[in-house]
């Protein structure tokens, strides 16, 4: 089989004397890249502290792939980071994925390995390397330690988020506060629960784009290095027998991935980045999909924010792996992977170490999967709705609407004593979706008012067009679509309308007559734009709805 490279460099033409003579120049031989050329696409980032060990890993993976007899060459794409950049990371997912597709198109690689780590650096990679299609293997840098303080594990950021309620509520002094930031994150790696790095990296595994047991070695351990190695050899092999991410990432795989995302009650962010992956190969994911599989399958991770243990527990308990084969009598078995075998054949020795953390499929945590999809006049597109981190007793709930018109209002009026709210209330935020805030930023899950908090509540129902973090918790409507700005059915509800939620129906209703709507409708006005120029103006006129992944329209494959 001719490999891609040698278009480059087994030709007679200027374009060929040239092609060697600046790679002799960098120091390489003729025999060096006649070689089978590997890519390695690094997302390491002084900026990005989930991927900043990831100089380390890619040196693990250049060992691999110089021991099978290829040529390692690492390349930069853009790393986003989480935590630091604003407005959001999920504006820049799509411009992610647009760098690492055209460099591992532009430049002479047979192969390519994904350095990944924080939670949009995963499935940008996932969905560059699917529009590439040339073969590809993952290698994500795995979770933090657990924190430790006062005697407690800490699991960021589901603890940031349960700390801040008691310091607003007046629970927890600064100074603990301060206790608590220095203690929560002690090492690389990303957030050390369940959410949505973890689930991404949970998710490429799944799907058969990474070795067995690549999503929850903690980042620190050396088995992560030892992976990386076995990584680099494994894409050599790969490029040999033309695994591409196309004969991978099949409607069987993707099932699969649906389905260890219920059981291990993975982030509802998932529910957006599988459906993008899959329109890269021209593949549907409708919601309904995502909500029939989560009816069939039962919850059996126990790790934060659904359960109590952390992705450091989840690996010594046996990993994605344990699950896996726990699920076999569900999965496609036979789905073809990146090591070149099947699921099947991959999990075959794994086993559940500790029952308590990974729970069997005849004894799980909740009977359904941790994620379910919602429909109704308020969401005639669609919702989600993480049922397994959610009070119980507000599953099914019906509530008056108190209105937040954009982050700003939210902002501004949250914690007002003056706010007229009361525990039994819904509290909806607008124009929070992909083009209204723009992005879709991960503020879906509405802070409690703060005289709610120091009343004892703390949970209510919220609903929003945008996303939480897979780290969060709560009774949470997320992803309405259409959303606000688009003119959709929540842009149009207003303080004191009943709103009813009921999950084991799957239904979320606004109780307001179709011609009362449709007087709001008229009366209401598109927001102006956020950018008239650059990137922005771009996405703007071209991401998708959350059902379809919020990819750009152009990328998605016929």
């Amino acid at each position: 089989m001719r490999r891609r490279s040698q278009d480059w460099f087994d030709r007679d033409d200027v374009s060929g004397f040239v092609h060697r003579a600046w790679t002799k120049a960098s120091g390489y031989t003729e025999t060096s890249y006649r070689r089978p050329i590997v890519g390695i696409c690094q997302t390491w980032s002084e900026l990005n502290h989930c991927n900043r060990h990831l100089r380390e890993v890619a040196e693990a993976v250049k060992r691999g792939v110089l021991e099978a007899g290829g040529l390692p060459m690492e390349f930069p794409v853009i790393s986003l980071s989480e935590p630091l950049v604003k407005p959001t990371t999920m504006l820049f997912r799509n411009l992610m994925a647009m760098d690492a597709e055209e460099m591992i198109r532009a430049y002479p690689l047979d192969g390519v390995v994904l350095l990944s780590g924080c939670d949009k650096t995963t499935p940008a990679l996932l969905m560059g390397a699917a529009s590439a299609d040339i073969p590809a293997i993952m290698v994500t840098g795995g979770p933090m330690l657990t924190g430790h303080w006062q005697g407690q594990q800490l699991g960021a950021c589901t603890d940031c988020r349960r700390y801040e309620q008691e310091l607003r509520a007046g629970n927890l002094t600064r100074e603990q506060w301060v206790e608590i930031e220095d203690s929560i994150c002690r090492s690389a790696g990303h957030c050390m629960v369940m959410g949505t790095a973890s689930t991404m990296a949970s998710m490429a595994e799944a799907l058969g784009m990474t070795l067995p047991g690549n999503a929850a070695i903690p980042a620190p351990d050396s088995r992560r290095l030892r992976l990386a190695e076995e990584s680099g050899r494994q894409i050599v092999a790969a490029i040999d027998a033309d695994l591409r991410p196309s004969r991978i990432l099949t409607p069987e795989a993707f099932d699969n991935a649906i389905r260890v995302l219920m059981a291990i009650g993975g982030s509802t962010n998932a529910v957006i980045h599988l459906p993008a992956i899959a329109g890269r190969l021209g593949l549907e994911l409708p919601l309904d999909r995502f909500d029939r599989i989560s009816r069939e399958t039962p919850f059996l991770a126990n790790v934060k924010p659904s359960g109590e243990y952390h992705m450091e527990d989840f690996f010594y308990a046996g990993g994605i792996p344990a699950v896996m084969k726990e699920l076999l009598p569900l999965l496609h078995r036979e789905a073809l992977t990146i090591t070149g075998r099947s699921v099947a054949e991959n999990v075959a020795a794994a086993q559940i170490v500790n029952r308590d953390v990974i729970r069997p499929l005849d004894d799980p945590l909740y009977p359904e999967g941790g994620i379910v999809v919602l429909r109704g006049n308020l969401c005639p597109d669609g919702a989600v709705f993480k049922q397994t981190a959610a009070s119980p007793e507000l599953l099914r709930h019906r509530g008056r609407a108190v209105v937040f018109r954009s982050l700003r209002d939210l902002d501004e009026r949250i914690d007002d004593p003056n706010l007229d709210v009361r525990p039994d209330d819904v509290l909806v935020l607008q124009g929070c979706g992909p083009i209204g805030a723009p992005g879709m930023p991960e503020k879906g899950n509405l802070p409690i008012p703060q005289k709610l908090l120091q009343q004892g509540v703390r949970d209510m129902v919220r609903i929003s067009d945008g996303r939480m973090s897979g780290t969060a918790f709560g009774a949470v409507v997320l992803h309405v679509a259409p959303e606000a700005a688009v003119g959709g059915p929540l842009a149009l509800v207003r303080d004191g309308d009943m709103i009813t939620l009921d999950v084991p129906a799957r239904r979320l209703t606004l109780e307001v007559s179709d011609a009362e709507l449709a007087r709001r409708r008229a009366e209401w006005s598109p927001p102006p734009a956020h950018y008239e120029r650059g990137y922005g103006w771009l996405y703007l006129n071209h991401v998708n709805q959350a059902p379809l992944g919020c990819d750009f329209d152009f990328l998605r494959r016929a």
